[in-house]
């Protein structure tokens, strides 16, 4: 299909189907659509919504969100998952504030050596909000590619992902390149979805090699599937007698980075004696929980929570910087990894 005939159908689609009122559409700048692309990344727009809608009322501009203590924006992160986003998010801002003079960087290069930006997703912002002629690749977009030309391969590979580029610039146009770059990702996303495509509505259908060979399921080729590992860890709801939780900071790096998160106890080990020689806590009774399971992209976590009860007085001997008793009445902004959230929130929901 020629760029111009794929760039009309796909147009004269959206203006009819495609999504024109997302939140980010509105008093569209470089800093909203920005935010909205890293809340966007492995995330669908219905969830996004509601937190792009709150991260905007306390964080209106960059530079409000520059001066932002990390443990706030985490807070408003919870939930959403890959805290790694929200971390590079925050580094970006403050790194645009130092080196770019607190204006968003308008050339491709720039917009990459940001944390957390890749071409796609700067190409993205570009495009968007500064109405630049940049391709995008997102998930989306190799899905409608890849069934177009029926590129054989997971898009994954780097042969597989050099060749999706070059359709994508291909086909990126020079004009209305902010309803194009909304109209291929829309398309992508409720039309040529995964699973079972709705081919019967799609503007591209008579021009999809992957749609004449009846073979729409087979494109893009998935990862090649390996099982993931198994790994457990073992939880304290340590509480005391005014309904506070001890909470521990998690290292800046690795899974739930800079995230507050329960105390994690190796299994084998006697709870009373740890607790004691870790934090001078004294238990005086505990109880095992229902165990609960969390999916990382790479492995999946079993979460043995155990309830336990601190002796009257003895939180007053931990005092360092990386714990906090979080009281569950007053509870202060801190970022929770999803399933220690709802686990301290069983515990409200049991008094």
């Amino acid at each position: 299909m020629r760029p111009g005939e794929f760039q009309r159908r796909l147009l004269k689609w959206f203006d009819h189907h495609g999504r024109h009122d997302l939140p980010w559409q509105k008093n569209r700048t470089p800093y909203r659509v920005w935010v909205s692309e890293i809340m966007l990344q492995q995330t669908q727009v219905s969830t996004v919504i509601p937190y792009f809608k709150t991260f905007m009322q306390h964080f209106p501009n960059l530079k409000r969100l520059a001066s932002a203590p990390i443990d706030d924006v985490l807070h408003l992160w919870t939930g959403l998952g890959y805290y790694a986003r929200g971390r590079n998010l925050h580094k970006a801002a403050q790194m645009i504030q130092t080196e770019f003079g607190g204006r968003f960087p308008r050339d491709l290069e720039s917009v990459m050596s940001l944390p957390g930006i890749g071409r796609s997703t700067a190409g993205a912002i570009l495009a968007q909000a500064c109405e630049q002629a940049e391709p995008i690749l997102d998930g989306n977009v190799k899905r409608v590619l890849s069934r177009l030309h029926a590129v054989e391969g997971w898009p994954g590979l780097p042969q597989v992902e050099q060749q999706l580029w070059k359709l994508a610039e291909h086909y990126t146009p020079k004009t209305r390149i902010v309803d194009y770059t909304q109209a291929i990702m829309d398309l992508g996303a409720t039309l040529c979805k995964r699973g079972t495509p709705d081919c019967l509505a799609c503007p591209l259908s008579s021009g999809c090699e992957a749609h004449q060979l009846g073979r729409e399921a087979e494109f893009p080729h998935r990862k090649p599937r390996k099982t993931l590992p198994l790994k457990t860890t073992r939880m304290l709801l340590l509480e005391d007698n005014q309904q506070q939780y001890l909470l521990v900071q998690r290292p800046p790096a690795g899974i739930w980075g800079g995230l507050w998160s329960l105390p994690e106890c190796p299994e084998q080990t006697d709870i009373n004696q740890w607790c004691l020689e870790q934090y001078g806590l004294d238990i005086k009774s505990s109880q095992s929980l229902p165990s609960v399971q969390h999916a990382f992209s790479h492995f999946r976590l079993e979460i043995l929570p155990i309830h336990a009860q601190v002796r009257p007085g003895a939180q007053r001997v931990l005092e360092p910087a990386s714990t906090h008793w979080y009281n569950l009445n007053q509870p202060r902004r801190l970022g929770l990894p999803g399933p220690v959230k709802t686990l301290i929130e069983q515990q409200r929901n049991k008094t």
